[in-house]
């Protein structure tokens, strides 16, 4: 399956900024249908980095994936090479 169709748009609120630096982590609006093993393979195909766990949940705006990086990565890396900052 093609990680661009599991992995919607990122999800950027206030709350998501303080999880990149304190937690090194990502929100990601992703597919209803898509597994936790399906979303850390799209994040690790897409950006080209190791991830340490992947928490999901649903709400109003769809399912939120929160994706925490291993160290030797920076979610504020990320977030810059997609826009967020």
């Amino acid at each position: 399956m093609d990680p661009y169709d599991i992995i919607e748009h990122p999800y950027v609120t206030e709350k998501t900024l303080m999880l990149i630096e304190k937690n090194n982590a990502l929100q990601f609006v992703v597919k209803m249908d898509a597994n936790k093993k399906m979303i850390k393979e799209a994040v690790e195909r897409i950006f080209e980095v190791k991830v340490e766990k992947v928490t999901t949940r649903i709400t109003k705006k769809g399912k939120i994936a929160t994706v925490k990086l291993t160290p030797e990565y920076k979610a504020e890396d990320i977030g810059m090479r997609i826009g967020i900052f």
